[in-house]
């Protein structure tokens, strides 16, 4: 009965898969679409620093690339996150609200999803 347990543990990730400077994981599913499968217990900016390094370190796409979120809101339990480059897939009102320049349309920059939201993954003294 254990087994059954780890089996999915034990299962690679998708090829495509990436690990992002917070832990998380995130991968390619469309030409303009990045998921970030769910992680317990994540914030939804940890959702946007994976997508926003995902899309600068694998799909080497510059700092000023807008990026959206393209899953509605709210997310469901236990629920990743979809983003999209591509503005017309993005879910209305489901973005960031941001003091700073650019459009108020619920997109973020790259750069700032990496550099405001990412953080390294806590460490517990007994991990």
């Amino acid at each position: 009965m254990r087994v059954c347990f780890l089996v999915p543990l034990l299962l690679p990730l998708p090829a495509a898969a990436f690990t992002a400077q917070n832990g998380m994981t995130a991968m390619q599913v469309g030409p303009t679409e990045i998921a970030v499968p769910f992680d317990s217990p994540r914030q939804d900016t940890d959702y946007w620093c994976a997508a926003g390094d995902f899309a600068e370190r694998v799909m080497k796409l510059p700092g000023k690339t807008r990026i959206w979120r393209a899953s509605p809101k709210p997310r469901k339990a236990a629920e990743g996150i979809l983003f999209t480059l591509d503005p017309a897939q993005k879910a209305e009102g489901a973005g960031l609200s941001h003091f700073g320049s650019g459009p108020r349309d619920g997109s973020i920059p790259v750069g700032m999803a990496v550099g405001n939201f990412c953080r390294p993954p806590i460490r517990l003294w007994w991990d």
